[in-house]
């Protein structure tokens, strides 16, 4: 039979494995956009209230990538793109295309795991792999990383800040990846309510979900852009979001 003290033991060490699983979960609570905004804001991407942050998800690919960079150019906008180093591996010179153009690039983990499954080292390692290869490829070191899902654990949390990342979510996105979006649902989605300061996010491949769904976020970026124009608001990179506000980091 076990003891008392066997017994209480066993309690303590289920209590400590118990605070350790909610210490490594509690950070993907910020998901939760509304409570994102309202208790981090600048983790929700709320920067200069004359600017907006235009950022893409998920990319390089080859079949859509191409689309953004000459739609983005023809308007003169410059934006962040964060790169999954998987397919960045796969086609370099995208990433080399991107920075070309003048837009920046940022981390967004090797593969797109949720991070809340991964191991600490494991997550160290993702961040770490992508930020190198980006930089290599690139010529240009990373500053910011946002997770695959928009899910944050406390382990990527501690590697950020070990690599000198700055986590970046986002306060309104396009919603293109559902299966009911249309290019008027994603423009509606991202532009009824838009005010100065925010960021938001688009993806610049389906390699993730619905194929071939990043084609409505394309159709929808000129209204974005003419929305914003329309009201006096400059659209860039997160790189110049902070430039009227204290710095980010």
């Amino acid at each position: 039979m076990i003891g008392v003290s066997g017994r209480i033991g066993a309690a303590r060490l289920a209590a400590a494995a118990g605070l350790a699983a909610v210490a490594h979960c509690a950070p993907a609570l910020t998901a939760l956009t509304r409570l994102r905004i309202s208790l981090f804001p600048r983790l929700a991407g709320l920067g200069d209230p004359d600017h907006v942050a235009l950022t893409f998800d998920d990319g390089p690919h080859p079949a859509s990538t191409p689309h953004f960079l000459e739609a983005l150019g023809t308007r003169g906008v410059r934006a962040t793109f964060f790169l999954l180093g998987s397919m960045l591996e796969r086609r370099p010179e995208l990433g080399r295309d991107l920075v070309a153009a003048g837009h920046e690039v940022a981390v967004h983990g090797w593969a797109h795991r949720n991070l809340l499954l991964e191991r600490p080292a494991a997550t160290y390692y993702e961040l770490a792999r992508a930020q190198t290869l980006i930089a290599e490829t690139t010529g240009t070191r990373p500053r910011f990383f946002r997770p695959p899902h928009g899910i944050l654990s406390l382990p990527a949390l501690l590697a950020a800040r070990k690599l000198e990342l700055t986590p970046v979510l986002w306060t309104r996105w396009g919603k293109e990846w559902t299966r009911s979006a249309t290019p008027g649902s994603v423009c509606d989605t991202l532009t009824v309510g838009l005010t100065g300061g925010a960021t938001v996010l688009l993806h610049d491949s389906g390699c993730t979900f619905v194929s071939g769904s990043w084609r409505f976020g394309l159709a929808a970026l000129p209204r974005l852009l003419d929305h914003c124009a329309e009201r006096g608001l400059q659209v860039g990179p997160l790189g110049e979001h902070w430039r009227g506000v204290a710095s980010c980091s």
